[in-house]
C-alpha cells in the first residue's frame, strides 16, 4: 500500500500528507533521545558530582527527580487533551522550551529549594515531552495506521542513555555539572525546539465541544461503559509494569550484588538491558507488525516475569535474566502506544494516553522509595520474590483483555470498508 493510501485511511491527507513519515519519526525520534537523555536519565550521571559540588544530600537530589515525575503524571491529562484539540506540534515545542528553561535554572540553581523547583519545570516538560505525549502525537497523525511510526521511535529512544550518559559525563568532566545542564538547556532551544517545528506538521485545532452536560458521552477519551473494564485493566497493568520496570532500573546493581556479584560483573550485566531492548523492539518492528498489538503486551508481560526468576540463579542464568527482561521492557515501551490505540480506536486517543500516564507516571515516582523500603526491611531476595509476583499478577490482566481485544478486532474488521 502506497505512503498516500495509508495517509488517506487515516485520515492525514492534509497534515500528515505535509511531511515524510521519516521526517516526522525523525524528528521526534532525535527529541526524544534528548529529552529523555537531559531529563529522566540526566542525575545518573550528575547526581554524585552535584553532591559533592553542593553538599546537598543526594536523597533530596534523586527525591527531585521522583517530584518531577509526580508533576508529569499530574500534567499529564491536560496534557493529551492539549493534544487532542491542537495536535501534538506545540506540545512538543512546549515541552522543548521547558526543558531548557527547567535546566537553565537547574545550571543556576544557588540552593536546593530553587533545584527542586527546576525540577517541577522539568516535570511538566517530561508530562509533555516524552514518549506519551509523542505517541499521541503519531497517533493524532496517523490512527490506526501510527504503529509503525511508534515503534520507529521507540527504536530511537532506545539510544538515549546510550548517548546522553557519555555525553553528559562528557560535559561534566569539561563544564561541571552547571555547565552539562546549561548545554543540554541550549540543546533544546537550538536542536530539539527546531526540529519539532519544522518536522512535525502543523494541525488545524478541532472546534471547542459542546457544554458537558449535553455532549459528556461524546467527549474526546471518554471510556464508554463496554470499555471500562478494559480501560481500567489496561492502566492497572501498565501501572504494575512501570513500578517493576522503575524500581529495577534504580536498584539493579544492590539486587545483583546480593547475588554475590562483585559491582564490575553488576554493571556489566547491566549494560545488557539497553541492547536487549533495542534488539527486541527490531524484533517488533520486523516479525509481529501484522499480529495484533495485545500480543506484544502478552509477550512483553511473560518475558518480564520470566526474566525476573532467572535473577536469583547462578551467574549465567542472570544474564539470560537480564537481557529477557530488558527485552519485555523494550517490547512494552511499543505496547503502550499500540494497544490502547487498537483498544479504543483514535478518536480522543491523545486524551485517553494522558489519562492511562497518570497513574503510571505517579507511580513511578514513588517506585525508587518503594524498592528502598523492601531492600531496608526484608533484604533483596525478598524484594525479587515481591516484583516476580507483581510480574505475574501483571501477566494475568494482560490475559484478561486478550478476549476484549480479539472481539474489537473482529468488530473493526467487519466494519472496514
Amino acid at each position: 500500500m502506497s505512503q498516500a493510501a495509508i495517509q488517506a485511511q487515516a485520515g492525514s491527507t492534509g497534515p500528515a500528507a505535509s511531511r515524510s513519515r521519516l521526517t516526522v519519526v525523525s524528528a521526534i525520534g532525535v527529541g526524544q533521545i534528548l529529552a529523555w537523555g537531559s531529563s529522566y536519565y540526566l542525575l545518573a550521571v550528575l547526581a554524585g558530582p552535584i553532591a559533592s559540588d553542593t553538599g546537598w544530600p543526594l536523597t533530596w537530589i534523586m527525591g527531585a527527580l521522583s517530584i518531577g515525575m509526580l508533576v508529569s503524571g499530574l500534567a499529564s491529562p491536560r496534557i493529551g487533551h492539549l493534544i487532542d484539540r491542537r495536535g501534538g506540534r506545540p506540545v512538543l515545542a512546549a515541552s522543548a522550551v521547558l526543558l531548557s528553561a527547567g535546566l537553565l535554572l537547574l545550571g543556576l540553581a544557588p540552593s536546593l529549594p530553587v533545584f527542586v523547583l527546576a525540577w517541577v519545570i522539568l516535570g511538566l516538560a517530561m508530562g509533555a515531552g516524552l514518549y506519551d505525549p509523542a505517541f499521541s502525537t503519531l497517533g493524532r497523525l496517523y490512527g490506526e495506521h501510527a504503529r509503525p511510526a511508534i515503534t520507529h521511535v521507540t527504536l530511537f529512544g532506545g539510544f538515549a542513555s546510550t548517548v546522553c550518559w557519555p555525553l553528559s559525563a562528557f560535559l561534566v568532566d569539561h563544564l561541571g555539572w552547571r555547565g552539562a545542564c546549561l548545554t543540554y538547556a541550549a540543546i533544546h532551544l537550538a536542536v530539539v525546539l527546531p526540529l519539532y517545528l519544522f518536522g512535525v506538521p502543523r494541525e488545524v485545532a478541532k472546534p471547542a465541544t459542546a457544554p458537558r452536560a449535553a455532549k459528556a458521552a461524546a467527549a474526546p477519551g471518554h471510556v464508554q461503559a463496554g470499555q471500562r473494564y478494559a480501560f481500567v485493566v489496561l492502566a492497572a497493568g501498565f501501572t504494575l509494569a512501570a513500578v517493576i520496570m522503575t524500581v529495577l532500573s534504580v536498584h539493579l546493581l544492590t539486587l545483583l550484588q546480593s547475588q554475590g556479584l562483585a559491582l564490575a560483573s553488576a554493571v556489566a550485566l547491566g549494560t545488557l538491558i539497553g541492547p536487549a531492548q533495542v534488539g527486541a523492539r527490531v524484533l517488533e518492528m520486523l516479525f509481529g507488525k501484522t499480529a495484533h498489538p495485545i500480543w506484544s503486551l502478552v509477550a512483553s508481560a511473560v518475558l518480564v516475569a520470566v526474566g525476573l526468576g532467572m535473577l536469583v540463579g547462578a551467574p549465567g542464568v542472570v544474564a539470560a535474566g537480564i537481557v529477557m527482561y530488558g527485552m519485555g521492557s523494550g517490547i512494552r515501551s511499543i505496547a503502550r502506544g499500540t494497544v490502547p490505540l487498537a483498544l479504543f480506536g483514535k478518536e480522543g486517543y491523545a486524551v485517553l494516553m494522558g489519562k492511562i500516564a497518570m497513574p503510571t507516571l505517579i507511580a513511578q515516582a514513588a517506585s525508587p522509595f518503594l524498592g528502598a523500603w523492601l531492600l531496608d526491611s526484608f533484604g533483596a531476595s525478598t524484594t525479587l520474590a515481591v516484583l516476580c509476583a507483581t510480574a505475574v499478577l501483571n501477566i494475568l490482566m494482560v490475559l484478561a483483555l486478550v478476549p476484549y481485544a480479539l472481539r474489537r478486532q473482529r468488530i473493526d474488521a467487519r466494519q472496514a470498508p
